[in-house]
C-alpha cells in the first residue's frame, strides 16, 4: 500500500510560527510534526509515501530528504499554490496509483497527531467501497461533528455525528475526473460517495489532536511528556 501525507497548507492560524517554517516541520519535543506520521506509517509497513507541499515546501524536502533515514521512500508533489485536498491528490495521482489496478492508498493529514498505531487498523477496503474514513469523538473546537458511523458505514443521518480524523483510505479512480492543477476540495467527492453508500468507517482509539493552533500544539506536547 502507498500513502499520501497532506502538507500543503499555509498554517495561517499558527503564525508567527509558520511565517518561516512550514507547519509540518514545527517541532513536537524536538521532532517535526510530520515525522510522527511518517514513522507511524513505516511501523505499519507502508514505506512508499508521497508528500504534497506548497508554502515553504523546499524546506520539507530538505529536512526529510529521500526518506532513507526513516526506512521508507519519500516522493514529493510540489504545488505552486495550495490546490486543496482533492486537487493535491489529483496532481500526485500518478505517484499514488499502482499500475493496472485501483488499489486504495492511505491518506493522512500532516498536521494531525494520534497515538493510534496504523499497524493496528484494518487497512483493507471492500471491493464495492470507494473509501474508508476513521472518525473520533468531537473535539471542543468541532462539537457539531462531520459524519454518522453505524455498522461500520459512514452516513449523514441516523445518529450522533463524529469528527473526521484526517485518516482515510481512498481509491485513485475517484480523482480521475478532476482537472489537473485546479483547486478542488475533498468534501464534495466524499459527499457523493457517501450518498451512494460507498464509504466504510471506523473509530480511532487513543489520543488524537488536529494541530491547527498554538494551543493545540501545546496540548500535544503535554500529552507526549505525560506519556513518557
Amino acid at each position: 500500500m502507498k500513502a499520501m501525507i497532506l502538507a500543503a497548507g499555509l498554517g495561517a492560524r499558527m503564525r508567527p510560527l509558520t511565517l518561516s517554517t512550514p507547519k509540518p516541520l514545527i517541532p513536537l519535543l524536538g521532532k517535526p510534526l510530520i515525522v510522527y506520521q511518517i514513522e507511524n506509517l513505516v511501523r505499519a509497513g507502508i514505506t512508499d509515501i508521497v508528500i504534497n507541499h506548497a508554502w515553504l515546501g523546499e524546506q520539507i524536502e530538505q529536512v526529510l530528504g529521500s526518506g532513507e533515514q526513516f526506512g521508507c521512500r519519500l516522493r514529493y508533489s510540489a504545488e505552486h499554490e495550495p490546490l486543496e485536498t482533492a486537487g493535491g491528490i489529483r496532481k500526485a495521482l500518478s505517484l499514488l496509483r499502482t499500475e493496472g489496478s485501483d488499489q486504495p492508498f492511505m491518506l493522512v493529514n500532516g498536521d494531525v497527531y494520534l497515538s493510534q498505531e496504523y499497524a493496528e487498523l484494518d487497512l483493507t477496503l471492500e471491493s464495492d467501497d470507494l473509501a474508508k474514513l476513521w472518525l473520533v469523538e468531537n473535539p471542543s473546537w468541532h462539537i457539531e461533528g462531520d459524519f454518522v458511523l453505524s455498522n461500520h458505514r459512514v452516513s449523514f443521518q441516523g445518529g450522533s455525528r463524529l469528527t473526521f480524523a484526517g485518516v482515510s483510505l481512498q481509491r485513485p479512480s475517484q480523482f480521475d475526473s478532476l482537472v489537473l492543477n485546479e483547486k478542488a476540495a475533498l468534501a464534495p467527492l466524499l459527499r457523493r460517495m457517501i450518498e451512494r453508500s460507498k464509504v466504510a468507517g471506523a473509530k480511532l482509539c487513543g489520543y488524537w489532536n488536529d494541530v491547527g493552533t498554538v494551543d493545540r500544539l501545546a496540548d500535544v506536547e503535554t500529552f507526549l511528556k505525560e506519556a513518557g
